[in-house]
């Protein structure tokens, strides 16, 4: 069974990075070549003139190239994750993904370099050679002691940025871990004792920050697969672990565990038994950054300590050391002021924000997309999550700040603030955007149903919520199509574990499910026959059965066949208590960040007031993803110049909105290029309610509508998430036949939220 999951996630994993193209990265070109003007500047003979500038100043390399934002990650293979030494070439998938972190999180474009180059010495030449091409140099997954080597040798040789993840990205995130939990537990750096496994280059670089943040050398005892590091052994030691020999008669774990305040472990499943801790100071600190396996189980230190402070590298355990809390902000932060160094100034700098974003009361964009969450301060939430959307503002602006106050920053920023709110804005513009929506998911179990069962997307999406929710997936759809279908896509799912299954043709629900579908329809033109066939023939009807029943909270269909015509049965069911399909809503995510778009499928040509009902429901949606709505009324005639049917459904929608009191951004009617050209509504109308771009466009038809969408899509290369069904209490969603799997799990994740949780 275990065998079966592994070979599932495998050939999941190997299918994401071949399709729809092989690997995670491309360039793209960030200034316009249509015609010989363009080619003529950005290449000979205009060219020549951001050369000669750089030649006359090499700071301007900054302002005429992507140097200022670019990053190499540069590797030998020598030490991969858990795969160890499987060489240059073989790194190159987890280059490629530590690049799109850059990415993702920081907006730092990046390029992955492995290097078949054993001699750490040979591998520092190359990488100071470097220099000319990038901003900062990360350093990762070179083995040690060698990383000490090369990371030294860079540093003294070259005027930029360089850090290895591996040493400090981890020593940076368990600093500021240590920092919170020694404040929960009222004790003080110089006066815990710790006890670590693990010699190798997080181990001595956590060792090696610990020291700075305040511990006292006597009171740190190193062990490692030998046993502990102490005078006068030669057994694999190396200068950096000779610096924590202790002179004691001790050598092994067991030897030293007494009265220690914490555990740092990085080393290896099973090292840490219940028996030591329980031996461990009173309220003890276990950091257990194994991966996957932790030294111990969070259960079972608690079986015997059940105050202590624990923290895994885990996500699926509370106070997760990652990483990705600390190396896309720390570059980011040294590259917007010219650092030519990553100093011990930054790096505390570094702890000191991660640590204090923990502490900080929730902002009201967090708690939003953490709906559910436990987001308070105490012993389950030492560090932030790593999707939490402040990080980027806290911690690049205080890694800033720290450049410029320690004297290594060559282009100092004039307004902090200002900076902080740039960074802050710049996360909405990011696929980012979904991952709070997944995370505040994961807080609910909720059974969604999909009514197209036996489609290969679907299933796909299925196997996915059980990987990423704790959604339970329940199938319509014939048990061995289903089986067939399963095993041909290499999936691992199990009816009956993994999900549920319904069949159509033979299911003992059979007269319970007809029977309700007569009982909400004998009044409305259906008879027993038809209900029964219905139930046998039509997936969407019992899907909505089943949720107004109570044996799923939403419904997944629209796979294929025609909107509304799904819709008909939806509202027959599922139109109770209020609820009336409202629109259409579709998020749209490019490069140049989210935009929401609506009616895209309900009310062909709306009223007024379905309009004005379609952009409140736009609203309320758009803040599910932390986002604050500024909704433009987009139509033909643009603030009353023209006397069309769609102007004028806009100006009294707009009258309707004025008189409802709304606590959002509201503006119309205009043009698109107006709602998302401030500078163009700001010449057509002065004094607009409005500020800046809107981030929601309501049409007055859902051919307009869909015409966007399906042009954002197909030429901006646009992700879409939806349509989202509003108005429907989030009980059902219909997508699109284009739709992919991925967009399947998407809309999985909002329907695996109860928009309750949203107000």
């Amino acid at each position: 069974m275990a065998e079966d999951k592994q070979d599932g996630l495998r050939a999941a994993a190997l299918f994401y990075h071949e399709y729809p193209k092989p690997g995670k990265l491309e360039i793209r070109a960030t200034k316009p070549l249509a015609n010989g003007r363009d080619l003529a500047r950005a290449y000979s003979p205009g060219v020549a003139e951001a050369c000669l500038e750089i030649k006359a100043d090499p700071a301007n390399a900054a302002r005429y190239t992507t140097r200022g934002n670019l990053v190499a990650v540069v590797t030998n293979g020598t030490a991969v994750l858990g795969l160890g030494n499987i060489g240059a070439l073989a790194s190159k998938p987890v280059m490629e993904g530590k690049a799109v972190l850059f990415k993702t999180f920081a907006n730092i474009d990046c390029f992955d370099i492995e290097l078949n180059e054993p001699d750490p010495y040979k591998l520092a030449d190359i990488v100071c050679a470097l220099e000319p091409t990038f901003g900062a140099i990360n350093l990762e997954d070179i083995k040690a002691p060698d990383c000490f080597i090369v990371e030294q040798l860079c540093r003294e040789r070259m005027n930029i940025p360089v850090f290895h993840d591996d040493q400090h990205g981890t020593a940076i995130v368990v600093g500021a871990a240590a920092t919170n939990a020694l404040r929960v537990t009222g004790k003080r750096f110089e006066d815990i004792k710790i006890v670590s496994t693990g010699g190798g280059a997080a181990g001595i670089a956590c060792l090696n920050m610990l020291l700075k943040l305040g511990v006292q050398r006597e009171n740190i005892w190193l062990c490692d697969i030998h046993g502990l590091v102490h005078e006068g052994r030669e057994i694999d030691m190396n200068p950096q672990k000779a610096a924590y020999a202790q002179k004691t008669d001790a050598r092994t774990l067991t030897d030293v565990i007494d009265g220690a305040d914490l555990f740092l472990g990085l080393s290896g499943p099973g090292v840490l038994t219940p028996a030591m801790v329980a031996r461990m100071a009173p309220r003890p600190i276990i950091f257990a950054l194994a991966n996957p396996s932790p030294e111990i189980e969070p259960d079972a230190v608690r079986s015997v300590a059940p105050d202590a402070i624990i923290a895994t590298g885990r996500s699926d355990y509370p106070n997760q050391v990652n990483n990705v809390l600390c190396f896309p902000f720390i570059f980011r932060g040294a590259l917007d002021v010219g650092a030519t160094e990553i100093n011990d100034a930054m790096q505390i700098a570094c702890i000191e924000g991660i640590a204090a974003l923990a502490r900080a009361t929730t902002s009201a964009e967090a708690a939003a997309a953490y709906a559910g969450e436990h987001m308070t301060f105490g012993p389950d939430y030492l560090i932030p999550k790593p999707f939490d959307r402040r990080l980027i503002g806290v911690v690049a602006s205080a890694v800033a700040k720290a450049a410029m106050d320690s004297g290594v920053a060559t282009r100092p920023l004039d307004d902090l603030d200002a900076y902080r709110d740039r960074l802050n804005q710049s996360v909405f513009r990011s696929a980012l955007i979904m991952r709070p929506v997944f995370e505040a998911a994961r807080t609910s179990e909720r059974r969604i149903v999909f009514a197209e069962g036996e489609d290969e997307r679907v299933l796909r999406a299925a196997q996915a919520m059980t990987e990423e929710t704790t959604d339970k997936p329940i199938l319509i759809g014939r048990p061995e199509v289903i089986e067939t279908r399963i095993e041909r896509a290499g999936l691992t799912l199990r009816p009956g574990t993994d999900f549920d299954l319904v069949n159509p043709e033979n299911d003992p629900r059979y007269r319970d499910y007809w029977q309700t579908y007569h009982a909400i329809m004998a009044r409305r033109g259906v008879t027993p026959d038809l209900a029964r066939a219905i139930m046998r023939t039509n997936t969407t009807a019992i899907g909505a059965v089943m949720v107004q029943r109570g044996e799923a909270e939403s419904l997944i269909c629209g796979t294929f066949g025609q909107y509304l015509w799904h819709l008909n049965y939806i509202t027959q069911v599922l139109g109770a208590d209020g609820l009336h399909p409202v629109g259409a809503l579709s998020l749209m995510i490019s490069d140049d960040g989210p935009l929401f778009i609506a009616d895209t499928q309900v009310h062909p040509e709306p009223t007024p007031e379905q309009i004005a009902e379609t952009v409140r429901g736009c609203a309320r949606h758009i803040r599910r993803f932390g986002i604050d709505p500024k909704v433009a009324l987009c139509s033909g005639s643009q603030f009353g110049n023209l006397d069309t049917d769609s102007g004028r459904r806009m100006r009294a929608a707009l009258d309707l909105l004025d008189g409802m009191g709304l606590d959002f951004t509201y503006e119309g009617e205009m043009h698109v290029d107006t709602a998302l050209d401030a500078e163009l509504r700001a010449r057509l109308l002065p004094g607009s309610r409005m500020e800046g771009p809107a981030n929601a466009l309501v049409f007055a038809s859902t051919d307009a509508a869909g015409a966007a969408r399906n042009m954002l899509k197909v030429r901006a290369n646009g992700l879409e998430v939806g349509p989202i069904l509003m108005g429907m209490g989030n009980r059902a969603h219909i997508v699109t036949p284009s739709i992919t799997a991925r967009g399947l799990l998407n809309i999985s994740a909002l329907a695996g939220t109860p928009v309750s949780t949203y107000g």
